[in-house]
């Protein structure tokens, strides 16, 4: 856990988190560290190719996957650091655990952008449980997702690792400051809230290895890289929950308890 002589910082950013809903924690990984993730995880995903997980442009570009964790079983434990051990542990407590892994690029002359979202769907076994908690069954990639309510939402914490330096260049994440705060409030409208009490949309620029710590409720969006570019915006996209139990009988797909 965090020592005595950090307490300062922790209840800092702990603060920060709490009220903004995301935390750039910088520096976590190593330039070497994070160039070796990058050889590793495009071997893996050129391995496979005609996997439905690996997300494909029409001109044969891999742009992103689903079910990291088991295409680059690496992502299963890289994430187990002091820094990143320490703040799961003190915002979602002893039970917490990874339960999903996604991969995102912005290749060039391949990129693409997203609207206003939240983070809302997670993996689970079986998404055909009746509940009036959980909505929306989907597969993706051959996993069984679903929508969860609120309360399983606002317990979960999702650790954006960037593989890349991130500038307004190649299509940085933009996020809406305190949005993860309000219960299925459209975009416009939380924007327009937080432009009123003086929340401004803020853009995430990065370093390698640099890492983002994010509530799934905060909204979020990102636009195209610039046309000109020759960089891309890999992220490993980690999402963890602060218990292995699920209402209603839900139970996650995966499930890596972050304890020993």
């Amino acid at each position: 856990m965090y020592s005595v002589s950090h307490s300062h910082r922790i209840a800092s950013d702990l603060e920060n988190l709490t009220r903004d809903g995301y935390l750039p924690l910088p520096r976590v990984y190593s330039i070497e560290e994070c160039l070796e993730f990058v050889a590793d995880l495009t071997g893996s995903l050129e391995s496979h190719r005609d996997d439905a997980a690996t997300l494909q442009r029409h001109n044969g570009v891999i742009y992103g996957a689903r079910n990291l964790l088991d295409l680059f079983p690496t992502a299963r434990e890289l994430w187990r650091r002091p820094p990143l051990l320490d703040l799961l542990f003190c915002v979602l407590g002893p039970k917490c655990g990874l339960v999903r892994g996604l991969y995102f690029d912005k290749p060039p002359e391949s990129t693409w952008s997203l609207p206003w979202h939240q983070d809302r769907t997670i993996a689970v076994v079986e998404n055909t449980i009746a509940s009036a908690r959980f909505s929306c069954p989907t597969r993706k990639s051959g996993v069984p997702h679903i929508e969860g309510p609120h309360e399983v939402l606002r317990q979960m914490l999702t650790l954006r690792i960037h593989l890349d330096d991130v500038s307004d260049e190649n299509g940085p994440l933009v996020v809406l400051p305190g949005s993860h705060r309000g219960a299925g409030v459209p975009p416009a409208e939380v924007e327009s809230g937080s432009r009123q009490a003086g929340r401004l949309p803020h853009v995430i620029h990065a370093a390698v290895g640099d890492v983002l710590a994010m509530r799934p409720l905060l909204y979020h969006c990102s636009g195209s890289s610039s046309p000109t570019t020759t960089r891309h915006r890999r992220i490993l996209h980690l999402e963890f929950a602060a218990s292995a139990e699920l209402p209603d009988g839900f139970r996650w797909h995966t499930l890596v308890p972050c304890a020993d």
